[in-house]
């Protein structure tokens, strides 16, 4: 016979995780991808992956979800948002893009011409967005700080900047919430700061309680997916592994897609 103590342990054990219960609206089929740092190459490998995932599990509404920092660190910064712009033409509002603190820096640096802010934006990987778009390595190293914060928005298309200020800061499906960084503890989901959803670290993954849902994140680098507790992140580091991850999602099922 079971006694009182040994039944609360039992009952404890037995507790569903909120990872385990979390659901997408019937019907509904997520994928979500990590941050992509200007691998192109990589987001259409891993797009190819997606679509045959697709076509593989019948029909759905199926949603892609990118979760920021498509710039910056990676070669192709300029092809990536290329890629993105024209799978939004053709998915129109089955893709949800969401911005990241790299695409904050960059559009305020091409913004503002501040060489301050320039030098910022290079320090954390424009360089290679900067590369990416027709200025030459050559004169680029010549180019003095303030040169380059004026040089920087003759490079980049007009389109380029407004398609990244339409980005959203969070998506709320069935039981999850997706930004690109985290959010703060204890604080409901309409009154989270954009700049904790675009730049929060350890506040957030030091958390040990629930969030308010399940929260699917990039900005923070792991080895592997890291699922603990109420949040899931996806960042694998894709511009320095080549491992670029996407997350399933329909009804309670999850799984991941992976390049390399």
């Amino acid at each position: 016979m079971r006694g009182p103590m040994l039944g609360r342990l039992f009952k404890r054990a037995a507790a569903p995780r909120p990872l385990d219960s979390a659901r997408v609206p019937d019907g509904a089929r997520i994928y979500a991808i990590g941050d992509i740092h200007g691998r192109n190459d990589l987001l259409v490998d891993l797009l190819a992956k997606i679509d045959a995932d697709d076509a593989a599990r019948g029909a759905a509404d199926t949603q892609i979800i990118l979760l920021g920092d498509l710039v910056d660190r990676g070669p192709d910064s300029a092809g990536v948002i290329e890629t993105a712009l024209a799978l939004k033409a053709a998915r129109g509002d089955k893709l949800r893009l969401l911005a990241g603190n790299h695409e904050e820096i960059f559009i305020e640096a091409c913004r503002t011409r501040e060489p301050k802010l320039m030098r910022f934006f290079l320090k954390i990987g424009g360089d290679a967005t900067l590369l990416s778009y027709p200025i030459t390595r050559a004169e680029y190293r010549e180019l003095s700080l303030d040169e380059l914060a004026d040089r920087l928005p003759t490079l980049v298309p007009e389109a380029h900047l407004e398609f990244l200020e339409s980005f959203e800061d969070q998506i709320v499906i069935g039981d999850y919430v997706f930004v690109h960084a985290g959010i703060r503890p204890n604080v409901p989901l309409g009154e989270q700061k954009v700049s904790d959803m675009r730049w929060i670290r350890e506040e957030f993954f030091g958390h040990k309680g629930a969030f308010e849902k399940v929260v699917i994140y990039g900005h923070t680098i792991y080895d592997g997916v890291e699922e603990q507790g109420s949040r899931i992140g996806i960042d694998t580091g894709a511009y320095a592994t080549g491992q670029l991850t996407a997350i399933g999602l329909e009804g309670s099922d999850r799984w991941y897609l992976q390049t390399n």
